[in-house]
């Protein structure tokens, strides 16, 4: 993910499966076929994550089944662990990368231990979880962290906790604390190690994000301040917004896909449909390709243009030999084959070394 030429992009399938396994292995064909990178779900113990007496979200109440609590919509969409070691399979032979996100730390222990997964993506409401922090830096894995609903402070207190576990596998900290994770994070070495296994998204945890809240100007403020690699979380509705996102910079992608809009589920509303991902895709790779270098030189393809599209100093009008060159008698006009009109004043008062025609190249 460190090559800046090539964008990581994650589909976000989370519980748009409603909990079917059949569902969950054609949405990771749809994100095959989008070409992204990884497709990945949610791994989660409804007991551990929320309690029962939990409210919805307003989102959550508007897409589901106002009857039902949250632990009781969370529940029908847990995916047990033999789904996760069959979509993990399936998606070894669609030759995509199968990511989750854990909730829980039995989950995150399942995830690395067992699944042994690449890689840890870590939501934005568990950005204070510092013990789900804590066991997922102990793992040595590559960490992406959301930071929905944070604020700087919040988000280098994270870091903190991530930082700490790296020194305490070194023998230099001992005792995991509030002061300990800020005192781990100032370490030129926990720097070190945050900058080569952290990467931030930022996000706006709403489903869908008003276009006006989402911000993409903080991308720039997230990397000029942790100057870890930084990529974009999006629930805005279409796929404009990662796109943009690209451009300033993003070089992790996250989107919610669904198989259909009009599906029940709490995140189906706010997500793409496959020939949307499809599309969101081929844009994003078409900007890699066109976002280039930093510095201005002519393109390859444009060269053949160039005394097309330039202009030479002609005669305006016929010139006899050894008359001056004037404002009256001189003038420019493609092609760009001749003098350069950047040596325009230099030949005013010249005498004409021969004669020329009207429309004739001087020399």
């Amino acid at each position: 993910m460190k090559d800046q030429k090539h964008v990581f992009i994650i589909a976000e399938a989370g519980v748009n499966h409603n909990g079917s396994l059949d569902m969950a292995k054609k949405l990771i064909d749809a994100a095959a076929r989008a070409g992204v990178d990884a497709v990945k779900f949610q791994t989660f113990k409804t007991e551990q994550m929320i309690l029962p007496q939990a409210p919805k979200a307003v989102y959550q109440m508007q897409n589901t089944d106002l009857n039902k609590s949250q632990y009781e919509m969370i529940k029908k969409l847990e995916l047990d662990q033999q789904m996760h070691y069959i979509l993990k399979e399936y998606c070894l032979q669609r030759k995509i990368q199968f990511m989750s996100t854990p909730f829980d730390t039995e989950s995150l222990d399942f995830l690395v231990n067992t699944l042994h997964i690449p890689r840890i993506k870590i939501a934005s409401g568990e950005i204070t979880n510092a013990p789900l922090l804590l066991q997922a830096a102990r793992s040595q894995k590559n960490i992406i962290l959301s930071t929905g609903m944070s604020t700087l402070g919040e988000i280098e207190e994270a870091l903190g906790v991530l930082a700490f576990a790296y020194l305490e596998q070194k023998s230099q900290l001992k005792n995991p604390s509030r002061n300990a994770f800020k005192e781990a994070y100032y370490s030129e070495e926990a720097q070190n190690y945050l900058n080569q296994h952290v990467s931030l998204l930022h996000c706006t945890t709403e489903y869908p994000t008003p276009f006006h809240e989402a911000n993409l100007r903080v991308l720039n403020t997230l990397s000029q301040c942790f100057h870890l690699e930084t990529g974009y979380s999006d629930h805005t509705l279409g796929t404009a917004l990662p796109l943009a996102a690209v451009s300033l910079g993003a070089t992790i992608i996250e989107k919610h896909f669904t198989l259909d809009r009009n599906l029940p589920g709490p995140d189906h509303k706010a997500s793409l449909e496959p020939e949307e991902l499809t599309q969101m895709v081929q844009g994003i790779r078409q900007i890699e390709q066109a976002l280039g270098y930093s510095y201005k030189k002519p393109a390859p393809s444009e060269l053949k243009n160039k005394e097309i599209a330039r202009k030479s100093i002609v005669a305006a009008k016929h010139i006899q030999k050894g008359e001056l060159f004037t404002e009256e008698n001189l003038t420019v006009k493609r092609p760009g084959k001749g003098i350069s009109p950047l040596e325009y004043w230099n030949l005013l008062g010249e005498k004409a070394s021969k004669s020329y025609v009207e429309n004739e190249m001087i020399k």
